[in-house]
C-alpha cells in the first residue's frame, strides 16, 4: 500500500523515550518509512516543535527534549540522506499555510478536538472555568497539523488510534478548499493504523508511560535497566509451580521484543515449570540491551556530537521547503486570485 506514496510522520519532543516509546512508535516509523522509500516513495519525518511549545515554555528543557527525540530517531536507525528529516520551526511556510488554513477551518472542528475536549473535562473535575490554562496553540493544534500534512502533498499519515482525528481534521479542511475553489489545491491524506503495533506494559502492569513512573529506560546503562526489569511485579510462586504465560507481565513485557522462538523458551519454561521469575527476568534483560546495544551507542554519540545532528536537520528543511513553497504558492494564487 505504500508503493510510490509519500509518507509524513511528525514527533513531539516531550522527553527522554523509554523502551515503550521506542518498539511501539520509534521503530514502526523507521520502518514504514523505509517500506516507502524502498518502493519509490517519499518519508517526510519532522520533530513538531511548534506544537511543543504549548506544554513546555523553558527553552532549555524545550531543546534538550528536542536534541534527544532527533538523535534517539537517528540512533534508531533513519537515514536523513534518504528520509526527509526537519525540525518544523526550519519551516517558514508552516505558519502562512496555517494562517490561511484558519479561514476555512470551522470553529466546532477545534471544539471536539481531542487534546482541547480533554483539558476542558479535566477543568470542570477540578471545579475550574472550561479555559482554564488552555491557550490558542493548544486550541488550534489540529490546524496547525493539518499545515504540517498537507504542505507536502502527503498520501499516507501513520498515526496511533487516538491521532486518527487529526488526519480527518486535515481531510475536512483540504476537502472544503478543494470544494470552494472547484479543483484540488491540496491532497487529502488518509491514515494508517498498524494493528501490529506493540503496546508495552510497564513494570506495574498499565501501559508503560512517563507519567505513571514504570518504564523501563532505553538507553541508560545496563544497571539501570537491570534494575527496573527486576523492580516488574511477580507472584510468590515458586519455580516449580507450572504457570499461565499470559498471567506473568514479564512475559507480556517479552512479547514485545523477543522473537518467537525466545517467546516460545520463555513460554515453555513457565508452563513446566523450569523457569523461576529471577530465570525470566534476566532473559527479558538479555533481549532489551541486545535489542537497543547498536542503538546506544548511536546515540550517545550523535548527543555528544549534536553539531552533526543540526547539520543534518538543517540539511532536510531545505529538502522539505520546496515542497511546502510550492503549496503556499498554490494556496496564495487561488486566494488572492493571482493566477
Amino acid at each position: 500500500m505504500f508503493e510510490g506514496k509519500t509518507i509524513l510522520t511528525g514527533v513531539k519532543p516531550t522527553g527522554t523515550p523509554h523502551l515503550g516509546n521506542y518498539l511501539g512508535a520509534i521503530r514502526p516509523a523507521i520502518q514504514l518509512g523505509k517500506q516507502a522509500l524502498a518502493t519509490g516513495g517519499k518519508h517526510f519525518m519532522f520533530i513538531a516543535d511548534y506544537h511543543a511549545i504549548n506544554a513546555e515554555k523553558d527553552p532549555v528543557v524545550l531543546r534538550e527534549k528536542l536534541r534527544e527525540i532527533a538523535c534517539i530517531y537517528l540512533a534508531g536507525g533513519l537515514d536523513p540522506t534518504k528520509s526527509v528529516f526537519y525540525r518544523q520551526s526550519d519551516i517558514p511556510e508552516i505558519p502562512e499555510i496555517t494562517t490561511i488554513l484558519y479561514a476555512y477551518t470551522p470553529k466546532g472542528l477545534m471544539n471536539k478536538s481531542h487534546a482541547y475536549k480533554a483539558q476542558v473535562d479535566k477543568n470542570r473535575e477540578s471545579g475550574k472555568p472550561d479555559d482554564d490554562g488552555i491557550n490558542m496553540g493548544l486550541y488550534t493544534y489540529p490546524t496547525l497539523m493539518a499545515a504540517d500534512i498537507l504542505a507536502y502533498d502527503t498520501d499516507i499519515v501513520p498515526v496511533g488510534k487516538d491521532q486518527v482525528q487529526h488526519v480527518e481534521i486535515a481531510r475536512d479542511i483540504a476537502g472544503a478548499i478543494n470544494a470552494h475553489y472547484h479543483r484540488e489545491l491540496l491532497k487529502q491524506p488518509e491514515y494508517y493504523v498498524d494493528e501490529h503495533v506493540a503496546v508495552v506494559p510497564g513494570v506495574d502492569g498499565r501501559k508503560m508511560s512517563k507519567s505513571y513512573g514504570n518504564v523501563i529506560p532505553l538507553f541508560e546503562d545496563d544497571k539501570t535497566i537491570k534494575k527496573a526489569i527486576f523492580s516488574i511485579k511477580t507472584d510468590s510462586r515458586p519455580m516449580e509451580e507450572p504457570k499461565n504465560p499470559d498471567e506473568i507481565l514479564v512475559y507480556e513485557i517479552y512479547k514485545a521484543i523477543a522473537t518467537p522462538q525466545q517467546l516460545q523458551e520463555m513460554g515453555d519454561g513457565l508452563r513446566q515449570g523450569k523457569l523461576g521469575y529471577g530465570h525470566i527476568k534476566n532473559m527479558l534483560l538479555d533481549a532489551v540491551i541486545n535489542e537497543i546495544k547498536d542503538a546506544r551507542e548511536k546515540y550517545n554519540y550523535y548527543m555528544a556530537h549534536f553539531n552533526e545532528v543540526e547539520d543534518m536537520l538543517a540539511q532536510g528543511a531545505e529538502k522539505a521547503r520546496p515542497y511546502a513553497k510550492k503549496t503556499l504558492e498554490r494556496l496564495k494564487n487561488a486566494v488572492f486570485g493571482n493566477e
